[in-house]
Protein backbone atom coordinates (compact mmCIF):
# COMPACT_ATOMS: atom_id res chain seq x y z
CA UNK A 1 0.00 0.00 0.00
CA UNK A 2 2.82 2.74 0.62
CA UNK A 3 4.40 2.10 -2.52
CA UNK A 4 1.23 3.55 -3.95
CA UNK A 5 1.38 6.09 -1.91
CA UNK A 6 5.01 7.35 -2.37
CA UNK A 7 4.23 6.67 -6.17
CA UNK A 8 1.93 8.71 -6.14
CA UNK A 9 3.93 11.57 -3.89
CA UNK A 10 6.77 11.45 -6.41
CA UNK A 11 4.14 11.68 -9.65
CA UNK A 12 2.92 15.28 -7.39
CA UNK A 13 6.68 16.08 -6.29
CA UNK A 14 7.27 16.03 -10.01
CA UNK A 15 4.52 17.67 -11.46
CA UNK A 16 4.65 20.69 -8.61
CA UNK A 17 8.85 20.68 -9.09
CA UNK A 18 8.40 21.45 -12.83
CA UNK A 19 5.87 24.23 -12.27
CA UNK A 20 8.57 25.66 -9.76
CA UNK A 21 11.37 25.61 -11.76
CA UNK A 22 9.27 26.70 -15.03
CA UNK A 23 8.19 29.95 -12.89
CA UNK A 24 11.91 30.57 -11.13
CA UNK A 25 13.35 30.24 -14.69
CA UNK A 26 11.31 32.21 -16.91
CA UNK A 27 10.78 34.99 -13.73
CA UNK A 28 15.09 35.37 -14.13
CA UNK A 29 14.98 35.87 -17.50
CA UNK A 30 12.62 38.00 -18.25
CA UNK A 31 13.99 40.65 -15.21
CA UNK A 32 17.86 40.13 -17.44
CA UNK A 33 15.71 41.13 -20.30
CA UNK A 34 15.74 38.05 -21.78
CA UNK A 35 13.40 38.00 -24.91
CA UNK A 36 10.38 36.36 -24.77
CA UNK A 37 11.06 34.34 -28.11
CA UNK A 38 14.18 32.90 -26.65
CA UNK A 39 12.46 32.24 -23.51
CA UNK A 40 9.29 30.25 -24.82
CA UNK A 41 12.29 28.24 -27.46
CA UNK A 42 14.76 27.00 -24.28
CA UNK A 43 13.63 27.33 -20.97
CA UNK A 44 10.12 26.59 -20.81
CA UNK A 45 10.18 23.60 -23.28
CA UNK A 46 13.64 22.40 -21.01
CA UNK A 47 11.54 23.23 -17.81
CA UNK A 48 8.47 21.45 -18.90
CA UNK A 49 10.55 17.89 -20.00
CA UNK A 50 12.35 18.22 -16.51
CA UNK A 51 10.42 15.90 -14.56
CA UNK A 52 11.24 12.90 -17.70
CA UNK A 53 15.02 14.17 -17.26
CA UNK A 54 15.50 13.38 -13.64
CA UNK A 55 13.41 10.60 -14.46
CA UNK A 56 15.78 8.91 -16.82
CA UNK A 57 18.61 9.61 -14.89
CA UNK A 58 17.66 8.35 -11.70
CA UNK A 59 16.33 5.43 -13.23
CA UNK A 60 19.80 4.87 -15.82
CA UNK A 61 21.85 5.26 -12.37
CA UNK A 62 19.54 2.86 -10.77
CA UNK A 63 20.28 0.27 -13.55
CA UNK A 64 16.70 0.20 -15.25
CA UNK A 65 17.35 1.23 -18.73
CA UNK A 66 13.76 -0.05 -18.97
CA UNK A 67 12.24 3.06 -16.98
CA UNK A 68 14.74 5.41 -18.74
CA UNK A 69 14.21 5.24 -22.16
CA UNK A 70 10.33 3.84 -21.61
CA UNK A 71 9.41 6.98 -19.98
CA UNK A 72 10.87 8.63 -22.97
CA UNK A 73 9.28 6.86 -25.57
CA UNK A 74 6.48 6.41 -23.62
CA UNK A 75 5.59 10.24 -22.84
CA UNK A 76 6.24 10.88 -26.77
CA UNK A 77 3.42 8.60 -27.13
CA UNK A 78 1.40 9.97 -24.03
CA UNK A 79 2.20 13.66 -25.33
CA UNK A 80 0.47 13.06 -28.85
CA UNK A 81 -2.11 10.62 -27.98
CA UNK A 82 -3.51 11.47 -24.61
CA UNK A 83 -2.29 14.99 -23.77
CA UNK A 84 -2.60 16.43 -27.28
CA UNK A 85 -5.97 14.27 -27.83
CA UNK A 86 -7.57 15.48 -24.73
CA UNK A 87 -6.76 19.54 -25.89
CA UNK A 88 -8.30 18.96 -28.85
CA UNK A 89 -11.44 17.63 -27.34
CA UNK A 90 -11.19 20.77 -25.26
CA UNK A 91 -10.53 23.13 -27.95
CA UNK A 92 -10.19 22.49 -31.72
CA UNK A 93 -6.70 23.06 -32.57
CA UNK A 94 -6.11 25.57 -35.14
CA UNK A 95 -2.64 25.37 -36.79
CA UNK A 96 -0.15 28.16 -38.73
CA UNK A 97 0.86 26.34 -42.16
CA UNK A 98 4.38 28.17 -41.49
CA UNK A 99 4.51 27.76 -37.64
CA UNK A 100 4.43 24.12 -38.14
CA UNK A 101 6.57 23.56 -41.08
CA UNK A 102 10.17 23.68 -39.28
CA UNK A 103 9.19 21.86 -35.95
CA UNK A 104 7.20 19.69 -37.28
CA UNK A 105 10.16 18.46 -39.76
CA UNK A 106 12.46 18.61 -37.04
CA UNK A 107 10.22 16.62 -34.79
CA UNK A 108 10.06 13.92 -37.92
CA UNK A 109 13.77 14.22 -37.89
CA UNK A 110 14.33 13.48 -34.23
CA UNK A 111 11.85 10.76 -33.99
CA UNK A 112 13.61 9.20 -36.26
CA UNK A 113 17.16 9.35 -34.98
CA UNK A 114 15.46 8.18 -32.32
CA UNK A 115 14.43 4.91 -34.01
CA UNK A 116 18.29 4.69 -35.04
CA UNK A 117 19.80 4.54 -31.71
CA UNK A 118 16.74 2.14 -30.88
CA UNK A 119 17.00 -0.24 -33.41
CA UNK A 120 21.46 0.07 -32.57
CA UNK A 121 20.64 -1.45 -29.25
CA UNK A 122 22.05 0.74 -26.99
CA UNK A 123 22.11 4.02 -26.23
CA UNK A 124 25.87 5.46 -26.10
CA UNK A 125 28.09 8.11 -25.29
CA UNK A 126 28.63 9.64 -28.79
CA UNK A 127 24.82 9.50 -29.27
CA UNK A 128 24.67 12.08 -26.51
CA UNK A 129 27.04 14.26 -28.20
CA UNK A 130 25.38 13.86 -31.67
CA UNK A 131 22.02 14.44 -29.72
CA UNK A 132 22.79 17.60 -28.02
CA UNK A 133 25.00 18.97 -30.85
CA UNK A 134 21.71 18.76 -32.92
CA UNK A 135 19.59 20.07 -30.02
CA UNK A 136 22.17 22.93 -29.76
CA UNK A 137 21.77 23.79 -33.60
CA UNK A 138 18.27 23.28 -33.71
CA UNK A 139 17.32 26.03 -30.94
CA UNK A 140 20.27 28.22 -32.86
CA UNK A 141 18.85 27.73 -36.33
CA UNK A 142 15.36 28.67 -34.70
CA UNK A 143 16.07 31.67 -32.44
CA UNK A 144 18.30 33.15 -35.66
CA UNK A 145 15.63 32.35 -38.46
CA UNK A 146 12.60 33.25 -36.08
CA UNK A 147 14.62 36.94 -35.01
CA UNK A 148 15.14 37.90 -38.08
CA UNK A 149 11.90 37.43 -40.19
CA UNK A 150 9.24 37.73 -36.91
CA UNK A 151 6.89 35.17 -38.67
CA UNK A 152 4.62 33.04 -37.03
CA UNK A 153 6.84 30.71 -35.71
CA UNK A 154 8.17 33.80 -33.65
CA UNK A 155 4.81 34.12 -32.48
CA UNK A 156 4.45 30.85 -31.55
CA UNK A 157 6.91 30.62 -29.24
CA UNK A 158 6.70 33.98 -27.73
CA UNK A 159 3.17 32.62 -26.93
CA UNK A 160 4.60 30.16 -25.06
CA UNK A 161 6.59 32.57 -22.97
CA UNK A 162 3.73 34.80 -22.36
CA UNK A 163 1.51 31.70 -21.33
CA UNK A 164 3.92 29.82 -18.80
CA UNK A 165 3.23 30.28 -15.34
CA UNK A 166 4.43 33.58 -12.96
CA UNK A 167 6.93 33.82 -10.83
CA UNK A 168 8.37 36.55 -8.21
CA UNK A 169 9.80 39.79 -9.38
CA UNK A 170 12.68 39.71 -7.64
CA UNK A 171 16.08 37.83 -9.14
CA UNK A 172 17.06 36.01 -5.99
CA UNK A 173 13.55 34.87 -5.40
CA UNK A 174 13.18 33.84 -8.94
CA UNK A 175 16.63 31.91 -8.86
CA UNK A 176 15.59 30.41 -5.54
CA UNK A 177 12.57 29.51 -6.82
CA UNK A 178 14.09 27.69 -9.74
CA UNK A 179 16.61 25.76 -7.72
CA UNK A 180 13.61 24.75 -5.24
CA UNK A 181 12.23 23.56 -8.25
CA UNK A 182 14.86 21.56 -9.10
CA UNK A 183 15.18 19.72 -5.71
CA UNK A 184 11.32 19.14 -5.45
CA UNK A 185 11.89 17.43 -9.21
CA UNK A 186 14.87 15.14 -8.28
CA UNK A 187 12.95 14.11 -4.82
CA UNK A 188 9.77 13.29 -6.95
CA UNK A 189 12.06 11.21 -9.20
CA UNK A 190 13.98 9.69 -6.58
CA UNK A 191 10.16 8.68 -5.35
CA UNK A 192 8.65 7.63 -8.31
CA UNK A 193 11.61 5.65 -9.69
CA UNK A 194 12.30 3.77 -6.36
CA UNK A 195 8.92 2.90 -5.86
CA UNK A 196 8.11 2.02 -9.75
CA UNK A 197 10.79 -0.99 -9.45
CA UNK A 198 9.29 -1.95 -6.20
CA UNK A 199 5.83 -1.97 -8.13
CA UNK A 200 7.29 -3.83 -11.10
CA UNK A 201 8.84 -6.86 -9.53
CA UNK A 202 5.68 -7.06 -6.82
CA UNK A 203 4.04 -7.44 -9.91
CA UNK A 204 5.98 -9.49 -11.79
CA UNK A 205 6.60 -7.01 -14.62
CA UNK A 206 9.73 -5.88 -16.57
CA UNK A 207 10.43 -2.17 -15.83
CA UNK A 208 9.71 -1.23 -19.44
CA UNK A 209 5.80 -1.79 -18.87
CA UNK A 210 5.88 0.42 -15.59
CA UNK A 211 8.37 3.13 -17.65
CA UNK A 212 6.52 3.16 -20.51
CA UNK A 213 2.76 3.62 -18.47
CA UNK A 214 2.97 5.00 -15.02
CA UNK A 215 6.24 6.97 -15.13
CA UNK A 216 5.51 8.60 -18.75
CA UNK A 217 1.82 9.35 -17.98
CA UNK A 218 3.45 10.84 -14.48
CA UNK A 219 5.98 12.94 -15.86
CA UNK A 220 4.20 14.42 -18.73
CA UNK A 221 1.36 16.09 -16.48
CA UNK A 222 3.04 19.45 -16.96
CA UNK A 223 2.82 19.42 -20.37
CA UNK A 224 -0.72 18.33 -19.43
CA UNK A 225 -1.53 21.25 -17.51
CA UNK A 226 0.51 23.75 -20.12
CA UNK A 227 -1.62 22.62 -23.39
CA UNK A 228 -5.09 22.84 -21.03
CA UNK A 229 -4.65 26.02 -19.62
CA UNK A 230 -3.25 27.26 -23.28
CA UNK A 231 -6.45 25.64 -25.02
CA UNK A 232 -8.66 27.64 -22.10
CA UNK A 233 -6.87 30.80 -23.23
CA UNK A 234 -8.07 29.95 -27.12
CA UNK A 235 -4.09 29.69 -27.95
CA UNK A 236 -3.92 26.77 -30.08
CA UNK A 237 -0.65 27.34 -31.36
CA UNK A 238 1.05 26.93 -27.80
CA UNK A 239 -0.90 23.57 -27.28
CA UNK A 240 0.58 22.23 -30.46
CA UNK A 241 3.76 23.87 -29.74
CA UNK A 242 4.33 22.84 -26.26
CA UNK A 243 3.69 19.48 -27.29
CA UNK A 244 5.94 19.44 -30.62
CA UNK A 245 8.95 21.29 -28.62
CA UNK A 246 8.66 18.57 -25.16
CA UNK A 247 8.89 15.64 -27.85
CA UNK A 248 11.92 16.99 -29.82
CA UNK A 249 13.54 17.58 -26.02
CA UNK A 250 12.34 14.43 -24.93
CA UNK A 251 14.53 12.73 -27.38
CA UNK A 252 17.56 14.94 -28.08
CA UNK A 253 17.81 16.63 -24.90
CA UNK A 254 16.96 14.27 -22.46
CA UNK A 255 17.83 10.84 -24.30
CA UNK A 256 21.50 12.85 -25.15
CA UNK A 257 22.44 14.10 -21.45
CA UNK A 258 21.24 10.19 -20.56
CA UNK A 259 23.82 9.10 -22.54
CA UNK A 260 26.55 11.31 -22.35
CA UNK A 261 26.04 10.57 -18.60
CA UNK A 262 24.84 7.30 -18.37
CA UNK A 263 25.04 5.18 -21.29
CA UNK A 264 22.82 2.03 -21.08
CA UNK A 265 21.37 -1.02 -23.15
CA UNK A 266 17.53 -0.54 -25.10
CA UNK A 267 15.30 -2.68 -23.92
CA UNK A 268 14.21 -5.52 -26.32
CA UNK A 269 10.68 -4.67 -26.16
CA UNK A 270 10.90 -0.92 -26.77
CA UNK A 271 12.86 -2.12 -30.17
CA UNK A 272 10.52 -4.70 -31.33
CA UNK A 273 6.93 -2.83 -30.57
CA UNK A 274 7.02 0.74 -28.24
CA UNK A 275 9.17 2.65 -30.89
CA UNK A 276 7.06 2.17 -33.73
CA UNK A 277 3.94 2.79 -31.50
CA UNK A 278 5.10 6.59 -30.72
CA UNK A 279 6.42 7.26 -34.50
CA UNK A 280 3.02 5.66 -35.82
CA UNK A 281 1.55 8.64 -33.69
CA UNK A 282 4.06 11.36 -34.46
CA UNK A 283 2.98 9.94 -38.24
CA UNK A 284 -1.02 10.09 -37.41
CA UNK A 285 0.04 13.91 -35.98
CA UNK A 286 2.08 14.98 -39.03
CA UNK A 287 -1.11 13.33 -41.44
CA UNK A 288 -3.92 15.12 -39.31
CA UNK A 289 -2.43 18.79 -39.46
CA UNK A 290 -1.24 18.19 -43.01
CA UNK A 291 -4.91 17.38 -44.06
CA UNK A 292 -6.47 20.29 -42.61
CA UNK A 293 -4.50 22.34 -40.47
CA UNK A 294 -5.62 21.95 -37.78
CA UNK A 295 -6.73 19.24 -34.95
CA UNK A 296 -10.64 18.87 -34.88
CA UNK A 297 -12.35 17.15 -32.07
CA UNK A 298 -12.82 13.52 -33.62
CA UNK A 299 -9.17 13.17 -34.42
CA UNK A 300 -8.51 13.94 -30.66
CA UNK A 301 -10.98 11.89 -29.55
CA UNK A 302 -9.20 9.00 -32.18
CA UNK A 303 -5.88 9.99 -30.29
CA UNK A 304 -7.23 9.23 -26.57
CA UNK A 305 -9.00 5.96 -28.05
CA UNK A 306 -5.62 4.71 -29.62
CA UNK A 307 -4.04 5.24 -26.35
CA UNK A 308 -6.34 3.76 -24.16
CA UNK A 309 -6.10 0.69 -26.42
CA UNK A 310 -2.24 0.78 -26.70
CA UNK A 311 -2.32 1.19 -22.90
CA UNK A 312 -5.23 -1.73 -22.78
CA UNK A 313 -2.65 -3.75 -24.70
CA UNK A 314 0.59 -3.12 -22.68
CA UNK A 315 -1.36 -4.23 -19.48
CA UNK A 316 -2.49 -7.62 -20.66
CA UNK A 317 0.48 -8.80 -21.85
CA UNK A 318 2.57 -7.22 -18.84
Amino acid sequence: MMTYVFLLIGLVLLTVGGDILVRGATSAAKILKVSPLLIGLTLVGFGTSTPELVTSLTAAWAGSPGIAIGNVVGSNTANILLILGITALILPLTVDRAAFRRDGAMLVVSSLACLAVVLLGVLDRWVGVVFLGGLAGYIYWAYKSEAKTGDAEAEMHMHIAEDAPKGPGQLWLAIGLALLGIAITIGGARLLVDNAIVLAKGFGISDTIIGLTVVAVGTSLPELVTSVIAALKKHSDVALGNIIGSNIYNILGILGITALIKPIPIPQQIAQVDIWVMLGATALLIFFVRTGMKIVRWEGAAFVAAFVAYTAWLVSVA
